[in-house]
């Protein structure tokens, strides 16, 4: 293994948290977090190399992973119906209350759309307005504006 791929592969054990997260509220169930996830991989490789260091690498992570969740979910909605593949194993039917909660998280968040999703998913994780605005591409006082509304969506909601 060469001193990039090694880079690599430590940068992805730091940060595979983030990009499963990313995937898992983008994805309808776990194939296709399995699916996304390997997508992210693979964007973040290729552009490894070229990475400029102007951001943190956080900040570039959660950049390509919503960009390659985004890209892929608009692709699928122009794709004809396909059926599924059938498994004996449903992590999405786990019990407990915390998998509930974060069921119920996971169904309010899908429900605005794509730019608005990435924008609550970076919210929940902490990042400053100006992280936010650098990752999805707008002015930090647009990130706060659509903030406060989408609060209201969600608070709206049942």
């Amino acid at each position: 293994m060469n001193d990039l791929e090694r880079e690599f592969t430590q940068v992805v054990r730091e940060h595979k948290d983030t990009i499963y997260m990313v995937c898992y509220m983008f994805s309808k169930d776990s194939a296709e977090v399995e699916d996304l996830y390997q997508e992210v991989l693979i964007n973040l490789w290729k552009s490894f190399p070229t990475f400029e260091h102007r951001s943190s690498m956080r900040t570039w992570i959660w950049r390509i992973s919503l960009n390659t969740c985004i890209s892929i979910d608009r692709k699928k909605r122009h794709r004809k119906d396909s059926l599924p593949l059938k498994m004996d194993i449903d992590l999405y039917n786990d019990t407990d209350s915390d998998t509930r909660q974060i069921k119920m998280l996971h169904e309010r968040i899908n429900r605005p759309g794509m730019f608005d999703r990435a924008i609550i998913l970076l919210w929940l994780e902490n990042m400053s307005y100006e992280d936010i605005g650098a990752i999805v591409g707008i002015s930090e006082k647009n990130v706060s504006v659509r903030l406060v509304r989408i609060r209201e969506q969600l608070k709206n909601m049942k």
